[in-house]
């Protein structure tokens, strides 16, 4: 090939920019291979995935390669540092931002069919006239029965673009004909405060269930409603509460807390230090708090409860909290998933960090219950380990302790005996209201109309219900005998009955009322002066 001599120039100039270009990067003791290496670690994990993608001998999904490599990443730094793969990202946000664009239903797939348990209250499905025990049989004309409705997919269906329309046809029992419905959906809240209701004339209760977006704001409005009602005191239920939301946990705690007071400590790893203040008047600054924790209580709960405790404001009750003092950010990784990076650590009003120790990997760190089982910290304060070098005293005297949770200002023991712990769970896990659906399938007309204060007050369980559960869970083949549980169990059922009727209020209510922590508050709130309450006695 010729060149006219009036381009020679230009490409000489080029192919000289271009070795000046190629030079500046060289290495001589490199090999040829890594000539072009920019950053050698990141370049190493991208010329893996290329390698597996187009030399490897068998097709390979790599983007799971992906997911797999970046756990393994993050399980080296802390056991909070996680990764959220793009098919969970939504679910994940919907959770954090306390509610989804959907029809407002709780459901099961219940024989291939989707059973309605409940229509959220104030949700579009409820307004629309769709009642526990409805099957939706189809959304805008696709089948939501049989082996081949995949869960997601039915999900996929009833979730959508907000105001976007939805045709129902739904069985109700009862009924000769399917029922149409149309309506919009809507934003549907996850609601994160379990129950607010007054345990006694002068004394409030509100359970919250994690710290959301809108936890807040719910909280505010219970709060408001109950001293309305009249109540001096208050309890503020925080057992199995993850966390969430700092600020969230901050704003909750600044409603107890005088103007000036010190919340909340964050520290990173440039040693940045910012402090959180109370900066308004609460509206319970002048009643009484108490704090329930468990050992599921972390992060956001510990955040609360540290921050009163250090205050010297209220009462924790309970055992000693999970132990997150850790702080996440969540970073787009710009493919629909996400990291939560921990960036900062923190610490309550008096300085304590109340991380647990991670040193020894996430299993040793999330088998930490198993280790205060057999230690029995679960059964007696004195059983807990404490440094003192971790030692703290609030402005009021009080001692507290860093390193690994919040200690309860009055222990309360956990039952640990198989037939308590089968019990919790298989009330609380779903498994029990699997149950209790089909009991209402057969029972649901004797409910009709009937109020929750009515069901509260009336209602008793059928004397062979227990029964027929004990044979439905297979107690008696696994050799679980509920003897001296009888009246637990019975409860159980009963705040089962009136989770899917009315709600996780009414669960809530019934669960509490032989409840071990808020007996300990009935006792502090209401104490009773017996004099020679032993005489007689030898």
């Amino acid at each position: 090939m010729k060149y006219h001599k009036k381009y020679l120039p230009l490409i000489i100039g080029t192919a000289l920019a271009i070795g000046i270009f190629m030079g500046s990067k060289l290495n001589f003791k490199d090999t040829t291979e890594k000539i072009f290496a920019t950053n050698s670690k990141k370049d190493k994990l991208n010329r893996l995935i290329d390698y597996i993608d187009y030399e490897y001998v068998d097709q390979v999904n790599t983007d799971s390669i992906v997911d797999v490599t970046v756990n393994g990443i993050l399980e080296n730094l802390d056991p909070h540092s996680v990764y959220i793969p793009s098919d969970r990202y939504a679910e994940s946000a919907d959770d954090m931002r306390g509610n989804f664009v959907g029809i407002g239903v709780s459901y099961y797939v219940y024989n291939d069919t989707i059973a309605v348990i409940r229509a959220i209250e104030g949700g579009p499905a409820a307004r629309a006239g769709i009642k526990g025990g409805d099957r939706i049989l189809y959304a805008d004309g696709r089948p939501l029965f049989g082996e081949d409705a995949i869960r997601d997919s039915i999900t996929d269906y009833l979730k959508g673009e907000k105001n976007s329309k939805v045709k129902l046809k739904v069985l109700r029992r009862g009924e000769d004909k399917l029922l149409d419905f149309s309506f919009r959906r809507k934003e549907v809240p996850l609601v994160s405060v379990d129950a607010a209701y007054k345990l006694t004339q002068d004394l409030g209760y509100i359970k919250v269930n994690r710290f959301s977006e809108t936890t807040y704001e719910e909280f505010d409005e219970a709060l408001d409603e109950l001293k309305d009602g009249g109540i001096k005191s208050l309890v503020l239920d925080l057992r199995d509460n993850p966390g969430g939301y700092i600020s969230t946990a901050e704003r909750i705690a600044d409603e107890f807390l005088e103007d000036d007071k010190l919340v909340l400590i964050t520290k990173n790893k440039s040693g940045d230090i910012n402090k959180t203040y109370a900066t308004r008047k609460g509206d319970f600054e002048k009643g009484k708090i108490y704090v329930l924790i468990n050992e599921n209580s972390a992060s956001a709960s510990e955040i609360v409860a540290g921050a009163l405790q250090d205050n010297d404001k209220g009462t924790i009750i309970g055992r000693r909290s999970f132990g997150k003092g850790l702080v996440q950010r969540e970073m787009s990784l710009g493919d629909g998933s996400a990291v939560r990076l921990t960036i900062a650590r923190y610490y309550t009003p008096t300085g304590r960090s109340i991380q647990r120790p991670y040193g020894n990997g996430n299993d040793a760190y999330y088998s930490e219950y198993e280790k205060r089982y057999k230690n029995g910290e679960l059964e007696s304060k004195e059983n807990i380990e404490v440094a003192d070098s971790l030692r703290f005293v609030t402005p009021g005297g009080k001692v507290v302790y860093g390193g690994g949770g919040i200690i309860p200002d009055i222990f309360v023991p956990k039952d640990t005996s198989v037939e308590n712990e089968t019990l919790q769970y298989v009330s609380r896990s779903g498994f029990m209201s699997y149950f209790i659906f089909e009991f209402l399938e057969e029972n649901r007309a004797q409910f009709k109309n009937m109020t929750f204060a009515e069901f509260y007050d009336n209602y008793q369980i059928p004397e062979d219900l227990a029964d027929r559960f004990m044979d439905y869970a297979k107690f008696n083949e696994s050799h679980i005998e509920l003897d001296g549980y009888e009246q637990k169990l019975d409860r159980a059922l009963k705040a089962n009955i009136a989770q899917q009727l009315f709600g996780p209020n009414a669960f809530e209510h019934i669960l509490n009322d032989a409840d071990p922590m808020l007996r300990k508050v009935y006792d502090l709130e209401y104490p009773i002066e017996t004099e020679n309450e032993n005489e007689g006695s030898e």
